[in-house]
């Protein structure tokens, strides 16, 4: 057999010394992240803070239910100590792109995670996750991903703060919760047709480990998110009893299907300004990305998110009270003021009016964070002509959550050593 030509042969060796080089690499920065990344099953007493450590606001043992007081006969003052419990799925970016600018307007001091962009989820939230924490500081504003810990958040606000949270349809949620997170739940990878949601809805027993990484995208997140076991059984009391727990804590639980309803109530809940809760509509993906649910899958998403389901429909009728309380016909009014401002905005601040896919992004600073192995969120682009008045308040606007969090000085490092093994292997 002849041997190998000489420059064909160093060709080989240096490209199998690359690949060894790079595995040693890759494997290096993904045990450095692993190091980062809390344990998925953490328990509630592993992430406590510390006894003794003082608090900001002592947590009360029945807190009131209801808007809290605010105003006189004079009017109200616009709130600014607010908890934003962040649920994945939900338009909760587009929220946090609303408290994020009404902070930076007015200078509030963000309680903010250190070297992530989310509280060490899914772990319980500690108070001791936060950037620069020292016993008895005190802030303005939480609003970052998290599994919600009462207690622990409690410690950290005002007294008088206001709790929200947002809702959405759970069989929609579920779906949208598949298709951007299934890719990193290791017993979809067993999913082998073509549509794996509809595969996985005919028999989720099948196929659901609940101890499995990252099982908890995969049912009842909105439970899971609150800080209950998502796995619970629906015949218990505890379910009814979570479910009016969380109504005596959140002063405005939003529904993500009325989300400018939703906008337009919290705005008078904290006595806001219309240009406060003007927004775009970020994190969305393509339409194609995210096929819609048969009537019988529907049906099906929904029996398996049963504890969410009780949750949505427990919340959805209270949401449709603090409406008629409001009074519809003032309701639509200030939607229609609401739309109407932000079709002002949208004319005034995008490029071409409308969200375009990923690949289509001028500006590095406007791309947003891409589920694993696709690029299916759309982004903007911002006009490159704008008037003085409104070009600092459309690229904020525009800003994606990442891009937003280093423009506010959170330190991201775990973020951006995950983006940099995303980017090298090219998922």
């Amino acid at each position: 057999v002849s041997e190998m030509p000489l420059p064909q042969k160093k060709r080989w060796e240096s490209m199998a010394k690359g690949l060894v080089l790079g595995a040693l690499f890759t494997s290096f920065l993904l045990l450095l992240y692993s190091y980062a990344v809390p344990p998925l099953h953490a328990g509630l007493a592993s992430t406590r803070t510390p006894e003794g450590t003082a608090p900001c606001s002592p947590a009360p043992s029945d807190p009131e239910t209801g808007t809290p007081a605010n105003g006189s006969a004079g009017g109200c003052q616009p709130r600014r100590d607010i908890v934003f419990m962040k649920t994945h799925k939900t338009a909760s970016s587009t929220l946090l792109n609303i408290l994020f600018r009404f902070g930076q307007k007015h200078g509030l001091k963000f309680a903010f995670p250190n070297g992530r962009n989310d509280f060490d989820y899914p772990a319980f939230f500690a108070r001791s996750l936060v950037q620069d924490y020292r016993p008895g500081a005190c802030f303005n504003i939480i609003c970052n991903h998290m599994r919600f810990h009462y207690d622990e958040v409690r410690g950290l606000v005002p007294p008088n703060a206001t709790f929200i949270t947002v809702l959405r349809d759970p069989a929609r949620l579920f779906e949208s919760s598949f298709h951007y997170f299934g890719s990193v739940v290791p017993f979809t990878w067993k999913l082998s047709s073509q549509d794996k949601l509809a595969e996985f809805l005919q028999d989720p027993d099948r196929y659901y480990d609940p101890n499995g990484y990252n099982a908890h995208y995969l049912r009842n997140l909105l439970f899971f998110d609150l800080g209950y076991d998502s796995g619970l059984d629906p015949g218990s009391p505890q379910v009814q009893e979570h479910i009016l727990e969380v109504e005596r804590r959140f002063h405005l639980v939003l529904l993500q299907e009325y989300f400018d309803e939703s906008l337009v109530l919290l705005k008078d809940l904290l006595c806001w300004e219309l240009e406060d809760v003007l927004y775009f509509k970020l994190n969305a993906r393509r339409d194609p990305a995210v096929p819609r649910l048969s009537g019988e899958l529907y049906r099906r998403a929904t029996a398996w998110n049963v504890l969410d389901a009780r949750l949505y429909r427990h919340f959805n009728a209270s949401f449709w009270r603090k409406v008629e309380a409001f009074g519809r016909e003032r309701m639509a009014r200030e939607v229609a003021a609401l739309r109407r401002a932000n079709e002002r905005m949208r004319r005034i601040c995008i490029d071409g009016g409308r969200a375009v896919d990923a690949a289509a992004i001028q500006d590095a600073a406007m791309q947003p964070w891409q589920p694993l192995g696709a690029k299916s969120i759309l982004g903007y682009n911002l006009k490159k002509s704008i008037g003085q008045r409104h070009e600092q308040l459309c690229r904020r606007m525009l800003t994606p959550e990442i891009q937003y969090l280093m423009d506010l000085g959170v330190n991201l490092w775990v973020t951006k050593l995950w983006k940099f093994v995303r980017d090298f292997l090219q998922w």
